[in-house]
């Protein structure tokens, strides 16, 4: 492959080994960056004058997030940690107030009494309990696509640090903790199965995570790179030296497990104060892809940054949905742990038909859906969790021609069940059999009642005259054999309850067009 390279005086000493094109790649602190050269110039503008989503993805519409790794290791009854166990258990952070203030002292507290003071039992004493004992990636992943999942993609790096792939920085689960490449057996079984693959890091956020765990370290110790202490916990980002570590960890996980889907959960390095090394190294991982498949683009770049152009990326819209379609398709990440990490007491907010009437808004307005579980420490997958899935997989069982391979249609549907838009206001109430959503490919319409019908079912959206400028030649309930009644009048598409409906939480119906 053929790169340009930007010159790297600042990066800490380090020795990282990378296959590239079968040849050995090295890095140390004299190196270079790798940058990879082609059509998409490390500009916002150029990346979204390049940036296509590619179909798999867009057919794709069902993934499932893993959030697992050190904390999910932690005794299962600790107290709500807000999935930041690493960072509460040192005690109040900077700026901390009200509730999350209460949450750091609870935890905190309970760290001291289970395991005893950070001075003596810190985060780094974890890291032996996370064995996987019982992890089977195989049995997974064949079980995540029963349920629908058509990609996976593992978190390979949290806030706290710790790689869960083979990689230079020294806390990683191959040299410690299961002494598994997670990543890479994750991959191995995705692709043998047929499943698309991506990898999630949340690595910026580290320095500033571990602020509190600071005064417990000692120099020339393993921990102090654990912890981040060659970094400014405050001014990281306009450090040099991190934000050019931060890009040849990324750059590493991209070019040892070649994602089809790389998600920044996290800032990345801007540029005022990073040299702009996050457009840096998103447009090289396209411009990689694009020189690897024929100039053709087959990955998605995932980010949770809203002033950015939109069309530059795939939004992560975390816990988030939209009330309208959106013009670029986007992802629904959301939790069904209640937790991210496990906690035995986590309960997910949403209730199951919620979660697959969410499933349905979202593909409407075209969207992807993400869906988190959380693994326990030694690798198996609770119960309640699984239920989601499962429950999920018998929807899309009966119902999946409608949502895997569409697009959406004119409108995204009807009803009086309120969707905000936004990060943080996924819905959680439950839908109605007037809430209705449609989704689309050539010649067929597909609606969906998000709730079971107790009348004859209205579609106000299709009254004849109205924008369904098509005849529709017959109504098919999915899932069932039974001759449906139907009738187009200007009040609307009025269907004839059928005598017998799927035992689904959502009912969908085929319309054929003329």
């Amino acid at each position: 492959m053929r790169r340009s390279f930007l010159p790297v005086a600042f990066v800490s000493t380090l020795i990282l080994r990378i296959a590239v094109s079968g040849a050995a790649f090295a890095l140390s602190e004299s190196s270079t960056i790798p940058i990879e050269e082609g059509p998409v110039q490390p500009t916002w503008e150029s990346l979204a004058q390049h940036y296509r989503v590619p179909d798999w993805f867009r057919d794709a519409k069902i993934g499932v997030w893993l959030h697992w790794g050190i904390p999910s290791a932690i005794d299962e009854n600790r107290p709500n940690d807000g999935s930041h166990y690493g960072r509460r258990m040192y005690g109040p952070n900077e700026g901390e107030t009200g509730l999350q203030l209460e949450m750091t002292r609870r935890l905190s507290e309970w760290h001291a009494q289970r395991y005893g003071p950070p001075s003596e039992f810190g985060y780094e004493d974890f890291v032996p309990l996370f064995k996987a004992e019982r992890w089977d990636p195989e049995s997974l992943v064949i079980f995540f696509k029963e349920c629908g999942a058509r990609f996976i993609m593992p978190v390979a790096c949290h806030h706290d640090n710790f790689d869960l792939y083979d990689s230079f920085h020294p806390w990683n689960s191959v040299k410690m903790g299961p002494h598994r490449d997670i990543v890479g057996e994750w991959k191995a079984v995705a692709v043998k199965h047929g499943l698309k693959f991506g990898v999630s890091t949340h690595l910026y956020w580290s320095p500033r995570f571990f602020m509190t765990a600071r005064q417990y370290q000692k120099p020339g110790t393993l921990e102090w790179k654990l912890f981040n202490m060659d970094f400014d916990p405050r001014n990281y980002a306009s450090q040099d030296s991190w934000n050019q570590h931060w890009y040849l960890r990324c750059w590493e996980l991209i070019e040892k497990y070649d994602p089809d889907i790389f998600n920044n959960d996290a800032p990345f390095p801007d540029e005022k104060r990073g040299k702009s090394l996050g457009i840096t190294l998103f447009t090289s991982f396209l411009n990689r892809d694009l020189k690897e498949n024929n100039g053709k683009q087959t990955v998605v770049i995932s980010l949770k940054a809203t002033n950015k152009p939109p069309s530059a990326f795939t939004y992560n819209c975390e816990r988030g949905m939209f009330s309208d379609i959106q013009p670029y398709p986007w992802i629904w990440a959301t939790d069904l742990s209640g937790s991210w990490f496990y906690r035995k007491e986590a309960v997910c907010r949403m209730s199951i038909p919620v979660m697959i009437g969410n499933v349905v808004d979202v593909v409407s307005k075209n969207g992807i859906a993400m869906l988190n579980v959380a693994l326990r420490g030694d690798g198996t997958l609770p119960e309640n969790q699984a239920e989601y899935l499962k429950a999920l997989g018998r929807f899309l069982a009966i119902n999946g021609e409608g949502i895997y391979g569409t697009r959406p249609w004119k409108v995204y549907g009807e009803g009086p069940t309120e969707i905000k838009t936004g990060r943080g206001k996924e819905n959680y109430h439950p839908y109605t059999s007037h809430d209705i959503r449609f989704t689309s490919r050539p010649g067929v319409l597909y609606a969906f009642v998000l709730a079971p019908p107790s009348d004859n079912i209205v579609i106000k959206t299709l009254a004849s005259g109205g924008i369904l400028d098509r005849d529709i030649a017959s109504v098919e309930l999915m899932g069932s054999q039974e001759q449906i009644i139907w009738q187009r009048t200007p009040e609307g598409l009025v269907i004839q309850r059928p005598k017998t409906l799927p035992a689904q939480p959502v009912i969908g119906f085929k319309l054929l067009l003329n």
